[in-house]
């Protein structure tokens, strides 16, 4: 009798112990994992995949608006950007370095910053790093501060295309018909405004770019087709006036030119195409390749460029990106009416960006909201694990204080407990939480 009043004793007991310590390993103390749900939206409302993105607080260092409004339709496939980028392979990082957009400081990331197996050699008082291979002499990096300018200074969409394949090959004295390699090209872009007055402050201090080569089809402009803006060495102390009246200024437009097929509009022979014509196919072949590329990041959001570029490739940075706004163009103070002209004049590049910064907020939220169903689905199999090791527990525990045939048949009963939850899919957990 009193064997069968312990045991009737020790059922309730065990039960509210298995209770509490399934409900630490489900509802945590410091985890948000039981929460209730509201109805408040996201930063973005559905698109057409049916994935909800949810807002996330911003980096300290950058201010996102509560509410974006979506004006393009992009695709899944738009916004999840994955590379399996094999440095041990045949892949190559093609950095397009486009003037005035902050490239200097990625380039300098790309090089010194990037954690790898066997990291760029920088020597000291000098512009180039080597990054080879782990166990190869063959470059992973094709940028101004590992190659330097192989294919021209600050060459294009238009020159890299055509020019670094072949530039690769004879570096690492390969068979052009053999090799295999895979091109991943990234760059960085800017507000359209800050960096055409970055570009003139630049000039005037001196700055010309005339060894540029523009190659296109083959060749480069004519005189006729390029006229130059200033006669002389330089164009030294321009005025923003004068600056902007130079038809011929390659700053007007230059992300939406760098970024294009130039070859789709004859080149830099305007009378091709009329200029109309010339800016809607500009335009459409830069929003394209730009989508297309591995990567690209934006100046205003370095906290989110570093972000994407390693959910992008999987690769990770030694230190964090640093935001700093107190630059040369922010310190130009200019009228509204300047500021219209110069949007005018850059008015392919206004809309590119426009383009470019929605395309690169929804891809941040995107990751971020798949990052975090990942760890979700990572803390769900934890737990499983957790419960497993508490159902034995408890199994050997019962034993302990009931002993016998009813022993075997709890033992039996949490076994067939554990084979109906193991076997319980995914989602019907998530409906769960």
């Amino acid at each position: 009798m009193e064997e069968k009043f312990n045991r009737l004793i020790f059922i309730p007991i065990a039960a509210v112990l298995f209770l509490m310590i399934g409900y630490q390993y489900v509802c945590p103390s410091d985890s948000n994992t039981c929460y209730f749900r509201s109805d408040e939206k996201g930063l973005f409302q559905r698109y057409s995949s049916g994935f909800e993105l949810v807002y996330t607080e911003p980096e300290a260092d950058e201010d996102l608006p509560s509410k974006i409004t979506s004006k393009f339709n992009f695709t899944e496939r738009d916004l999840d950007r994955h590379i399996d980028f094999n440095i041990r392979g045949d892949d190559v990082m093609v950095f397009l370095h486009i003037q005035k957009t902050g490239g200097t400081t990625f380039g300098r990331h790309l090089v010194k910053n990037i954690q790898l197996e066997q990291p760029c050699d920088c020597m000291p008082g000098q512009r180039k790093c080597t990054c080879h291979r782990p166990g190869k002499a063959e470059s992973w990096l094709f940028s101004r501060f590992s190659t330097g300018w192989s294919c021209g200074l600050h060459a294009d969409w238009t020159e890299l295309t055509s020019c670094v394949p072949v530039v690769m090959n004879k570096r690492d004295k390969k068979n052009a018909q053999k090799s295999k390699r895979n091109f991943y090209y990234i760059t960085m872009l800017r507000d359209p405004v800050s960096r055409y007055l970055s570009e003139w402050k630049h000039v005037q201090r001196g700055a010309t770019w005339k060894t540029a080569l523009h190659m296109c089809d083959g060749r480069p402009p004519t005189q006729d087709e390029l006229p130059a803006c200033y006669s002389g060495e330089d164009w030294t102390g321009v005025a923003l006036a004068d600056f902007m009246s130079c038809p011929s200024n390659l700053a007007n437009n230059r992300q939406v030119r760098m970024l294009a097929d130039l070859s789709l509009v004859g080149c830099y022979n305007m009378s091709s195409v009329s200029e109309l014509e010339r800016g809607r196919v500009l335009l459409a072949s830069a929003k394209a390749n730009l989508r297309n590329m591995a990567f690209y990041g934006l100046t205003e959001f370095q906290r989110k460029t570093q972000y994407l570029f390693e959910r992008t490739f999987g690769l990770h940075f030694i230190r964090a990106f640093t935001q700093i706004n107190s630059t040369r163009a922010a310190s130009v103070g200019i009228s509204e009416k300047v500021r219209w002209r110069i949007e005018g004049l850059n008015a392919l590049d206004v809309e590119l960006y426009e383009y470019a910064k929605e395309l690169f907020l929804r891809r941040y939220q995107y990751n971020r909201q798949k990052q975090h169903q990942e760890e979700r689905l990572r803390r769900w199999q934890e737990r499983q694990h957790r419960q497993r090791m508490h159902r034995t527990y408890l199994a050997a525990l019962w034993r302990l204080g009931g002993g016998g045939g009813g022993g075997e048949e709890a033992e039996e009963e949490v076994k067939v407990q554990e084979e109906i939850t193991t076997t319980e899919d995914y989602s019907s957990q998530v409906v769960r939480w």
